[in-house]
């Protein structure tokens, strides 16, 4: 797949010269569902405003399939915005809302009857055609809102957290719709969310952000099995994350014992951060064990048991389908393979 948008060293800072976005790169694939993931005030809705033209970077390029568009306005570029407040016009319909963009654009009223319909079909909202927005869900609110910036037919759909509105359920189907409507059309979509699960669910590739930084750039499967630094580890689900030495190749130092793991390429004796999944701690018998501590909380969490254990030199997180006795003593396992080795975090 080809590049259709690419940000080459972006800059934005405010008048104080404070840096929003500090030098970052990142290309986006034609067709692509990419998710800008990160804490409040990462960047990560700037990021989304520069590609949509709302904002100007003080410097860097922005490539759109192939051309610079730097200072071109946003009605002019090929993207539409759906927010997280839809924007909605009271005074119009649902068809008239969806619509408006094409009257806007002059397109003759036969065409907008045939792409409004389509629209209306694409989002389930047939039969809505004459129902005020105000009559609405919130739901199907912003399943208008998405008909109306799709309409025009843009090459990239601009997604700034539209779902943060909607109660968990909600959140969770329109999650599948917007990934159906996005594999059905074939367009590129961005998307801005500060919710872990609703970017591991929807993307193709999630761009990691923390403090107008890229952290890391990869699938789902990697950044969760992967993250290249303690941040992304801590941010992307639940962890574990302990000094540790490299002693040498294959071989970690932490909690004072030695752990074989399948990291490499580290200097020796290195300081690094080392990065345990909750779900790949096991519990075994303490005498076994090199690791052991006192469980000081058992919660159930549905699918499984959320075990805190209180360690010499740390607290752990487990995750187990059986659960241990709160004050109990047990031994703490892992695999070479699930033990993440990463370098000490700078940003």
């Amino acid at each position: 797949m080809e590049n259709i948008v690419s940000l080459k060293n972006i800059i934005v800072e405010f008048e104080d010269g404070d840096q929003i976005l500090k030098n970052i790169s990142l290309d986006i694939k034609d067709k692509e569902f990419v998710t800008f993931l990160g804490p409040s005030g990462c960047g990560k809705t700037t990021t989304l405003r520069i590609i949509a033209g709302f904002l100007e970077p003080k410097s860097g390029d922005v490539i759109f399939e192939g051309k610079r568009i730097n200072g071109m306005p946003p009605h002019k570029r090929n993207v539409n915005t759906v927010f997280q407040r839809y924007a909605l016009f009271p005074h119009l319909n649902v068809y008239e809302n969806i619509a408006f963009g094409l009257r806007v654009k002059k397109i003759p009223e036969k065409e907008i009857v045939r792409r409004v319909g389509e629209m209306l079909e694409l989002v389930n909202l047939m039969g809505y055609e004459k129902r005020t927005v105000n009559r609405l869900s919130g739901g199907q609110q912003q399943r208008v809102a998405i008909a109306r910036a799709l309409v025009n037919h843009p090459k990239v759909l601009l997604l700034d957290e539209p779902l943060g509105a909607l109660d968990l359920k909600l959140r969770k189907e329109m999650q599948i719709e917007l990934r159906k409507i996005q594999q059905e059309l074939e367009l590129t979509f961005v998307y801005v969310t500060h919710d872990q699960e609703e970017a591991l669910t929807m993307s193709d590739s999630i761009v990691v952000m923390n403090n107008g930084y890229i952290q890391q750039i990869g699938s789902p499967t990697d950044i969760y099995n992967e993250p290249v630094n303690a941040f992304v580890a801590d941010f992307i689900g639940e962890s574990n994350i302990l000094n540790g030495s490299m002693l040498k190749d294959c071989l970690v130092q932490f909690n004072g014992r030695e752990f074989e793991c399948v990291d490499k390429g580290f200097g020796k004796n290195e300081t690094v951060d080392v990065v345990i999944r909750p779900e790949d701690v096991k519990i075994v018998p303490a005498a076994s064990a090199k690791l052991t501590g006192i469980v000081e909380s058992v919660v159930f969490k549905g699918v499984h048991y959320e075990m805190i254990i209180d360690g010499v030199d740390h607290k752990w997180t487990v995750h187990s389908t059986k659960a241990e006795s709160p004050g109990s003593m047990v031994g703490l396992a892992f695999d070479p393979f699930d033990i993440h080795i990463m370098k000490k975090s700078e940003e």
